[in-house]
């Protein structure tokens, strides 16, 4: 038994070593002869090799294998979505493809809708369509479905507006929801938010849109597409100012622009700024005010020489002549002159942050165009460093105090977007939140709104200690906004509130909290206000229900400013040498005062937080200046106006405001208020106007400046005073005397 298993053991390690002679060196050969064919496979030559190139350049300048600029459109697609996970709407979640592998890629347009004719651009589109090698005029074969509406211009003045577009598509049997379907449109969005609502729900649909942004548009699933003119033509259309492979003649010009300087009603930052780079040499930067039918009354000091100058070069001229054109935004993201730029062979110098370019996801636009930041060309990034980091030394140590501030407590930190984005880092409170939506300034950058509701907060300081009949008609008044979140009573008087049971019953809930009266308690950041919108009212303010509804809706467009009913305005005393305030009615404004104003939450938490101590201190000691710290404040904070809405002479001053509303000068004040102010004003206007004169001087050197900024905008409805039906207007009780 022993022998047997020897003889095993020794024919097991002789069939081993028999393997390893041979067949080891038979291994080695197929490895080699394996590494010999993929060396065969491979391009050559290899334009990384050192070998070939050594004495002409580095391996790290020359192009290496698998440039991803030589992917295909189907690879970058996938490279595209892969950062785009959190896309609503992709081909495989949207899309029916099922629809697609029956027949191919089929498409099929609806006919048009008898009655209701579209544009010539529009024609153009659906020409196209039938024009196309996957157009069907079967819809149970096609794949992807054109509508027959005319949905280009969703502009609702314009001419090719088309209504009802909701119930007309509702009625359609292959809609589903808008799958498979695309939907074209050139014309929706605008400054400032560009977001572009069509005036109906698209649902699953496709969008093929002009100037597209970047937060609307769903990566792999919409197409941008570009901005194009009725004029453009249907197919063939004219060549390119170069000829294929040919060198690009030497231009007179380096960087031209030409175009319209919009003054009201559009963000014209950018254009504005343009002409700080003309030197009418190699760079020519041309505007003109001329434009709407109104524009001479909005004309500032430079639109005259514009127009003059504007007039001396022609546009052809320019564009073919130029190497780089600017291609900044305007009404819209995208413009025509980004086609008429390409066309010149004028390279594109793209100012329109957040657009989506035409075909991105095919067209790599880094080699045909040159896409910058429109802060960088106008240098307003250093301007907002100074101003808020740099210019004087409080700000510098500050700034330094609250970077360590921040490392002590990362989990509370600034991040670097609330740092480097108006109004600075110092101006934005961690202890309030760190999310950039919970604060007024950033809701264009990112896409937030505020809260639809508000909160009306109303101080009470009558000496009675029982409820004043304008109290309760200023609640009843209140309460039936269908925007009224809640009612906050400050109660600011000696006696204390009267009993739940006497307050009037509301169809919104109502708190009183009991004050400490001291007038920069107004601004306290009460836990009670859950809304972002605060009406501050006092307790004599008569407003109707009309007027509130209309103020908030105006805030809502410009949450980070004061938006109210009583304004005044400050003015430089040259004979005194100090800052005086009026309220007589002028064309000009500075001070919208808090006895009936919208304003975001977040400024209670910068005036009691932010400022110091001395200046709230200023404010309980001087009458009637909290209203004029909470404007200066907010104009310090984002160097604008405040808005006036309505034009109401007959608003009077009330208790409330007693202690130094007016100046004593002759007019009409505008502030909406009682009458009981009508007759204090005569025996104590004098009186009081040096206390506000005395406040406004002492806040302009606690802030080393007049941060006070002077408007003539003034918001009225739509259809306001004009001679036309009552039904047609919105806020009709607003012109009742």
């Amino acid at each position: 038994m022993q022998t047997r298993k020897k003889y095993i053991f020794l024919t097991f390690l002789a069939s081993w070593l028999l393997l390893f002679f041979f067949g080891g060196d038979q291994l080695r050969r197929f490895a080699f002869f394996s590494g010999t064919k993929a060396e065969a496979r491979r391009s050559w030559p290899r334009w990384t090799d050192r070998s070939l190139l050594k004495s002409f350049a580095d391996p790290e300048e020359l192009q290496r294998d698998g440039d991803p600029s030589l992917l295909s459109p189907r690879e970058r697609r996938a490279a595209w979505l892969s950062g785009h996970r959190g896309s609503r709407c992709r081909m495989e979640t949207c899309f029916d493809l099922s629809r697609c592998e029956r027949n191919g890629f089929k498409v099929f347009a609806y006919p048009q809708e008898r009655g209701q004719p579209v544009s010539e651009t529009y024609g153009k589109i659906l020409s196209s369509i039938e024009r196309s090698r996957y157009h069907t005029p079967r819809p149970e074969e096609a794949c992807l479905f054109i509508l027959g509406i005319d949905t280009l211009d969703r502009d609702r003045l314009s001419g090719h507006y088309v209504r009802d577009v909701q119930e007309k598509i509702r009625g359609f049997p292959l809609w589903n929801g808008g799958r498979n379907h695309l939907i074209f449109n050139l014309y929706s969005g605008t400054w400032p938010s560009y977001g572009g609502e069509l005036g109906f729900d698209a649902g699953h649909a496709i969008l093929a849109r002009a100037s597209f942004d970047s937060q609307s548009f769903r990566p792999g699933f919409d197409v941008s597409i570009p901005l194009f003119p009725k004029e453009h033509p249907q197919r063939g259309g004219d060549a390119g100012r170069l000829r294929r492979d040919s060198v690009p003649p030497r231009k007179k010009y380096l960087l031209v622009f030409k175009g319209k300087r919009y003054l009201t009603g559009i963000g014209s930052g950018t254009r504005n700024a343009l002409h700080h780079i003309h030197n009418g040499k190699d760079i020519i930067s041309l505007t003109t005010c001329k434009h709407g039918k109104d524009w001479e009354k909005h004309k500032d000091a430079r639109c005259d020489k514009d127009n003059v100058d504007y007039e001396r070069f022609d546009y052809q001229e320019l564009l073919h002549n130029s190497t780089f054109c600017i291609v900044p935004r305007g009404r819209r993201l995208g413009s025509f002159r980004f086609l008429e730029a390409l066309q010149a062979a004028c390279i594109p110098v793209l100012l329109s942050d957040g657009w989506e370019l035409p075909f991105a996801e095919a067209i790599d636009w880094g080699k045909a165009a040159v896409v910058g930041s429109e802060r960088l060309l106008l240098q307003q990034q250093t301007q907002f460093l100074w101003d808020a980091y740099f210019s004087s030394v409080d700000k510098i140590v500050h700034t330094t105090l609250e970077i360590i501030k921040d490392r002590l407590s990362p989990h509370r930190s600034r991040s670097r977007f609330l740092w480097n984005a108006l109004p600075g880092g110092l101006l934005v409170l961690p202890d309030f939140s760190t999310h950039p939506g919970d604060f007024p300034f950033y809701y264009l950058h990112h896409g937030y709104s505020p809260s639809k509701k508000f909160t009306a907060f109303i101080r009470a300081v009558s000496q009675a200690g029982s409820l004043s009949q304008p109290l309760l008609r200023l609640i009843q008044a209140v309460s039936g906004s269908r925007y009224c979140a809640q009612i906050v009573v400050l109660w600011s008087c000696e006696k204390p509130p009267p009993p739940s049971g006497k307050w009037p019953q509301s169809s919104v809930p109502l708190t009183v909290i009991q004050g400490r009266r001291k007038l920069s308690e107004r601004f306290f950041p009460f836990g009670a206000i859950q809304t972002d919108a605060v009406l501050s009212l006092d307790e004599d303010t008569s407003l109707s229900t009309s007027e509130v509804d209309f103020a908030f809706s105006v805030w809502r467009s410009f949450p980070e400013r004061i938006v109210g009913f009583p304004a005044q305005s400050h003015f430089w005393d040259a004979e005194r040498g100090r800052w005086g305030c009026t309220s007589r009615w002028t064309n000009e404004l500075s001070i919208v005062l808090t006895a009936a104003a919208f304003y975001h939450r977040y400024y209670h938490s910068l005036f009691t937080e932010y400022l110091p101590a001395g200046l709230r201190e200023l404010v309980d000691g001087l009458a009637a200046c909290e209203d004029i710290l909470m404007n200066v404040l907010v104009a310090a904070v984002t160097k604008l106006p405040p808005i006036k809405v309505t034009q109401r002479k007959q608003h009077k001053e009330g208790v409330a405001q007693q202690a130094g509303r007016g100046d004593g000068a002759a007019g009409s004040p505008p502030a909406p208020l009682s009458a009981a102010a009508a007759q204090a004003e005569g025996a104590g206007g004098s009186r009081r106007f040096p206390r506000r004169r005395d406040c406004l001087n002492q806040l302009a050197d606690w802030f080393g400046r007049m941060p006070l900024v002077s408007s003539r905008l003034r918001l009225d409805p739509v259809l306001f005073k004009d001679q036309v039906s009552v039904l047609r207007k919105k806020y009709p009780s607003l012109e009742k005397p």
